[in-house]
């Protein structure tokens, strides 16, 4: 997938459908101030448009290290309400001034306030004294590669070192819900940023829009996890048909539900598209119900409730997985699911109760809530690297990563678990650099220095020289590259 005054989550990452007669086209973040007892919390909403006419819509509070997290919500004309009903909280409010401002009521247990969204301008690239950015050292370019079994044409960016190459070569896969191929989060960039630092020290990387999203085709309401694997052997055929680049170390790099992506395809028995290593950031080890139920009890201690409060979300909750996990019929489901929430809460809006029931009963919802992600590990023969933050409240590091450890027994598997660290690999804020005032987001330090030096590790290769002019970085020896701090095991 995150987060607390909002929201509750009953995915990590889902897509939120907003169904609209002629809706406003909204696309983008919009950001305000809530105040709360003692101060304000600033709330920032992604409302991201899908191919098939709906929408993503997920709700980011940075304050309490909650982000991305899904949300229920509808548009009605002028009307837009957002919900997260199993934690009591929702906006409803009014479109104004052509889209760029969101302006009506926020509500949870305990508090109602009034809220006005901003729309964030998308931040541009930054420029010294007029002059145009530096170009990279490195080659970039746009490209798209064809997935025959989906038959559809995903779009992307290679970036590959300068040099003669041949280079080793990672494809990055996206967490779930819709990511362009940067994953661009407000001013935070996830696989730019990767790609960019893993490119100038010597690592071809492939990053891609995910399906339905920017110049990709396909569905991505539609897409299951399962799914996704045939679009990783796509961009890693691509990958071998590419002169500059080392076709006996081309791998994988996910990111949550990217990582399982990963370790999926690595379980595939076909050699000609195998991932030759792969790396998993913040990788689910238990199955997707149970991933649920831990994330909602963080959120519901975030919000501040009560033992009875949130006994009654996790009962609503589990009779809700219930009902989809034994009731295949999509309508049938959908109805039990509506008038379940409806009985519960009686102000709810139908539409809205609707809107939560096709959620939950979405290819990927129900794909999500049954899957082991241990079941085919033993088939993995590759190296894994699997790497998670201390401070991820959407996927635990404790729950999750011991089970795959364990699992993944016929591979070279090192576990990592990093102090300070999100689930989107962002260091605590206090370690971000501030531009104008503002701290800025980045990924942590220490993550990128332990996915390169494993990477260039398993490709037998020595650290290169980096090419922004920090102080090159000790020649990689054998062993254990990092402190014992955060171990899980090695």
């Amino acid at each position: 997938m995150k987060k607390l005054l909002l929201l509750f989550l009953l995915f990590s990452l889902v897509g939120s459908p907003i169904w609209a007669a002629d809706p406003p086209k909204l696309n983008g973040q919009w950001a305000g101030p809530l105040k709360v007892p003692g101060g304000e919390l600033k709330l920032i909403l992604t409302i991201v448009p899908l191919s098939n006419g709906t929408y993503y819509a997920a709700l980011d509070v940075p304050q309490q290290r909650v982000s991305r997290m899904p949300a229920t919500a509808t548009v009605k004309g002028l009307d837009i309400t957002v919900s997260i009903e199993q934690a009591g909280s929702h906006f409803v409010g009014k479109i104004l001034k052509n889209g760029t401002t969101l302006q009506g009521t926020w509500s949870q247990p305990g508090l109602k306030a009034p809220l006005t969204l901003k729309r964030l301008e998308t931040p541009k690239p930054a420029t010294v004294a007029g002059k145009p950015p530096l170009t990279r050292p490195y080659r970039e370019e746009n490209v798209s590669f064809y997935n025959k079994e989906a038959q559809i044409r995903l779009a992307g960016t290679l970036t590959t070192p300068a040099g003669p190459g041949p280079f080793p070569a990672v494809v990055l896969l996206s967490d779930s819900g819709p990511h362009d191929r940067d994953v661009t989060e407000q001013d935070y960039r996830l696989f730019g940023s990767l790609a960019d630092h893993l490119t100038r020290r010597g690592i071809a990387v492939l990053r891609f829009d995910d399906r339905g999203v920017g110049q990709s085709q396909g569905s991505h309401f539609n897409t299951t996890t399962a799914d996704v694997v045939s679009d990783a052997q796509a961009a890693l055929s691509f990958l071998r048909t590419r002169r500059l680049l080392d076709t006996r170390y081309l791998g994988l790099l996910g990111h949550g539900e990217g990582a399982n992506v990963a370790l999926l395809t690595a379980a595939e028995p076909a050699p000609a598209v195998a991932p030759a290593f792969v790396v998993a950031l913040a990788p689910y080890g238990v199955p997707g119900r149970d991933v649920v139920r831990r994330q909602q009890l963080e959120i519901m201690r975030l919000i501040g409730s009560n033992p009875a409060q949130v006994k009654a979300a996790l009962n609503l909750n589990q009779e809700m997985i219930s009902i989809v996990r034994q009731t295949p019929n999509d309508n049938q489901a959908r109805g039990k699911v509506a008038a379940l929430l409806r009985f519960h809460n009686t102000d709810l809006d139908p539409h809205m109760a609707r809107a939560r029931a096709v959620q939950l009963t979405s290819p990927w919802s129900r794909y999500f809530l049954d899957f082991d992600p241990v079941r085919t590990l033993s088939a993995v023969k590759c190296p894994v690297l699997l790497l998670g933050g201390a401070d991820d409240l959407q996927v635990s590091t404790s729950q999750n990563l011991p089970p795959l450890k364990k699992g993944l027994k016929n591979s070279a598997a090192t576990a990592l678990r990093l102090p300070g660290v999100n689930h989107w690999f962002q260091p605590p804020m206090k370690a971000w650099p501030v531009v104008n005032g503002d701290p800025q987001p980045v990924f942590s330090p220490r993550a990128l220095d332990e996915i390169r030096e494993w990477v260039f590790r398993k490709t037998a290769r020595p650290q290169p020289a980096p090419t922004t002019g920090e102080q090159p970085k000790k020649q990689l020896v054998k062993g254990n590259s990092s402190g014992s701090g955060g171990k899980v095991s090695r």
